[in-house]
C-alpha cells in the first residue's frame, strides 16, 4: 500500500498565511460578533469559574470534532476550529475583565490589548498590525504544536478536546494571574 505524503511545508505555509489575515481584520471581526452583554449576564449568572468551564467545553468540541476523523476531519476543521478558539479566548477574556472590574463593554483596541499582554506580546504603546500578527502566531504556535497527534482517528478527538480545553483553561488562569498588571494600564474604571 502506498501512503500519499503530506506536504508539510505548504500546509506550514496556507497556515500562517490564514493567521496574517486574521491578523489583518480576523481579530476585529471577531469581536465584534461577541455579545458583551451576554458575556456579562453569563458571569452574573454562573459566576467567573463555570463561565470559563463552559467556554472551554465549547472550545473543547470544535477540538472533538476537528479530530475524530483523522486526517480529513484535521485539514477541514482546523480553520473553524482555530476560529473557535480565539472566539472562546475572547469570551474568557471578557468574562475576566467584566469580573474584576465590573465593566462589560471595552473598545477592540483596549480588549486587544488585554489579550496581547496575556499571551506575552509585546503591545508598546498602540496596537498594531505587528502586535496582532505577533498574537496569531502564539495562537498558532499553541495550536500547531499538537495538530499532528489529531491525524489519528478517534483519538485525535480526545487529543483534540483535551488540548483546546486545557487551552482555554491555561489562558484564562494567565489573565487572572496577571490581571492585576493588566488592570492596572488598560482597563478604563466605570
Amino acid at each position: 500500500m502506498n501512503i500519499p505524503k503530506l506536504n508539510t511545508e505548504r500546509i506550514k505555509t496556507n497556515l500562517k498565511e490564514g493567521f496574517n489575515e486574521l491578523a489583518k481584520g480576523g481579530f476585529q471581526k471577531i469581536f465584534s460578533h461577541i455579545d458583551q452583554l451576554n458575556i456579562k449576564k453569563g458571569v452574573d449568572t454562573m459566576g467567573i469559574d463555570k463561565f470559563v468551564n463552559q467556554c472551554a467545553l465549547m472550545a473543547a468540541g470544535s477540538g472533538v470534532i476537528t479530530g475524530i476523523g483523522g486526517l480529513s476531519t484535521v485539514l477541514i476543521g482546523i480553520p473553524v476550529d482555530v476560529i473557535n478558539l480565539v472566539t472562546q479566548q475572547f469570551r474568557v477574556t471578557m468574562a475576566i475583565a467584566y469580573h474584576n472590574t465590573g465593566n462589560y463593554r471595552f473598545p477592540f483596541e483596549d480588549f486587544f490589548k488585554i489579550v496581547a499582554t496575556s499571551l506575552k506580546a509585546d503591545t508598546g504603546v498602540a496596537i498594531s498590525k505587528n502586535v496582532m500578527e505577533e498574537v496569531a502566531e502564539k495562537i498558532l504556535m499553541g495550536i500547531g504544536s499538537k495538530t499532528s497527534q489529531r491525524l489519528i482517528p478517534v483519538v485525535g478527538a480526545v487529543i483534540g478536546g483535551t488540548i483546546n480545553y486545557l487551552f482555554i483553561k491555561r489562558i484564562a488562569e494567565g489573565i487572572k494571574d496577571e490581571y492585576g498588571q493588566i488592570n492596572d494600564v488598560y482597563v478604563p474604571k466605570t
